[in-house]
């Protein structure tokens, strides 16, 4: 778990399960992947098996732990909603954000039609300091859309990041935020401005916050962060935190 996270959107990351599988064309530069792998093989280190997939119910109390309200990212290093992730051990974590109500808690999935199906079974009602996101690289994969409106959220929220195509077809109905950002890294492909602005344009008109995480390039901060002279940091409105 890091207290202080260089995602911008978020302000701290809770890893109980690390590791993945490839699902489409956004996973294609994993940095998540491509961190874990520099150290497998090493013994005693956390990521000893690479990105194999690993649960950790060691770490299930560590929210606990922290009285200061934070904004965490919940398996930056993975995906909850996995396929070989039993809904047993999304309830165990259900339980930590349950009895943090002082955090709020932030999940993205690629994996959004088993988030919808486990979470109306797990939690049909919303948890206020819980909110539920998905993956969108390109108009492909506008349906997973779809599958976050089906599913009981506080705040729903799409991460359009790595952004490799317009996406048109996208539906905001039902959205609360959005994230764009460009891919990073030696293999990053390029993102196009007309496609940024589209998006911003359209969730200025239907009053959607957005927020613009980066343009990417060889580093995330190669390309900088301002759209039109201007820096895009809006997000949802953050509820009063509980102290527990």
């Amino acid at each position: 778990m890091a207290d202080r996270s260089t995602i911008e959107w978020t302000e701290a990351t809770w890893n109980p399960v690390t590791g993945c599988t490839k699902v489409s064309a956004g996973c294609d530069n994993c940095y998540a992947e491509t961190f874990a792998e520099r150290w497998r093989g090493i013994p005693g280190h956390p990521y000893e098996q690479g990105f194999d997939l690993r649960f950790w119910p060691d770490r299930l109390d560590q929210p606990r732990r922290w009285r200061r309200p934070r904004v965490i990212f919940v398996n930056s290093m993975s995906d909850l909603y996995h396929q070989r992730v039993p809904a047993s051990y999304v309830e165990r974590v259900l339980e930590t954000i349950r009895d943090t109500p002082q955090h709020t808690y932030q999940v993205l999935t690629k994996r959004s039609g088993k988030m919808a199906s486990v979470m109306r079974r797990l939690q049909p009602d919303p948890l206020p300091n819980l909110w539920l996101g998905t993956s969108i690289e390109d108009d492909d994969y506008v349906a997973r859309a779809d599958h976050l409106r089906d599913t009981p959220a506080a705040v729903r929220f799409l991460s359009l990041e790595p952004l490799l195509a317009p996406v048109p077809s996208l539906d905001l109905t039902g959205i609360d935020w959005v994230i764009v950002g460009g891919e990073s890294g030696p293999r990053h492909r390029p993102v196009e401005q007309h496609w940024v602005t589209e998006i911003r344009d359209r969730c200025v008109d239907a009053g959607v916050p957005f927020f613009f995480k980066q343009w990417g390039g060889l580093r995330p901060k190669s390309g900088g962060r301002e759209l039109e002279g201007r820096t895009w940091d809006e997000m949802p409105t953050l509820r009063q935190p509980v102290l527990a």
